[in-house]
Order: structure tokens, then C-alpha cells, then sequence
């Protein structure tokens, strides 16, 4: 039963960066494993890919795998789902018109990077993220 004992393990959250031209599915399973994580899941992702490789849902009895391999800029929109060893991932892209498309990650979600500058908000004080220049980073 779930409960909200004392001896639990408490909830562990890294955040990690890839560079351009990174496999995130590959990088994330050799994380997972260096790290020595158990039962590890994804929360959120912030990003854009210049390549991914899904399967889509519309699988029937006669074609249970169709593959769609994307090429160009997309936007990571929400990246869900477990990282064990037999990792199962969701994605879902927009492209530059604002179109999403979704899958079961295959891999090949190759990394761009946006590079940011933190620049003073005025109104809180403190540093807050602002978009310089394409670059690359996950």
C-alpha cells in the first residue's frame, strides 16, 4: 500500500545537461546506470532536437510498428516516462509552425542547445534566464 511512512527513501532530483549533437535516450541510460539509480523516471525536460525517431500509436495487428524518423528543429514539448534498463519513454515535438507530433522514443533524440544569458530581473532582483543565441543544450 502507498503510504507516507518515515522510512521511505526520500525523492532524489538530478538535473543534467547534454551538448549538441548528444543521443538524450543513450546519455540518459548512461547516467542512470554511473549514478547507480534505482527506479528512475523523468519530471520535466526543456530543450529542442534536430532529430528523433518514434513509434507511433496508430499500430494494428497487421503493422504494430510504424517508425516516423524526423529531421530538423523541434521543440521538446514533454519528454515523460521511466529510465530502467528497459527505458520507456514519450515524447511529444512541436516544429517551427507550432504542429506537435508524438511517440514512443526509439532513440535518435539528437541534441540542440540554446545558450542562455542571465540577465537581472527587475521586479524579483535576482538573475532570471533570457534567450541570447541558438546553440545548443538539453
Amino acid at each position: 500500500s502507498l503510504g507516507t511512512s518515515t522510512d521511505q527513501i526520500p525523492l532524489q532530483v538530478h538535473a543534467v545537461r547534454f551538448g549538441p549533437g548528444q543521443e538524450l535516450l543513450g546519455s540518459l541510460q548512461a547516467f542512470v546506470k554511473e549514478a547507480g539509480l534505482k527506479a528512475p523516471f523523468i519530471m520535466s525536460c526543456v530543450g529542442s532536437v534536430t532529430k528523433a525517431t518514434l513509434r507511433l500509436a496508430n499500430a494494428t495487428a497487421s503493422n504494430t510498428n510504424e517508425v516516423l524518423h524526423l529531421s530538423g528543429r523541434y521543440e521538446i514539448v514533454s519528454l515523460v516516462g521511466t529510465l530502467n534498463p528497459d527505458a520507456h519513454l514519450h515524447v511529444c515535438l512541436a516544429d517551427a509552425e507550432g504542429g506537435t507530433v508524438g511517440g514512443h522514443v526509439l532513440g535518435g533524440l539528437e541534441a540542440t542547445q540554446l545558450q542562455f544569458e542571465r540577465e537581472l530581473d527587475e521586479q524579483t532582483g535576482f538573475p532570471s534566464s533570457a534567450k541570447t543565441k541558438e546553440e545548443s543544450t538539453i
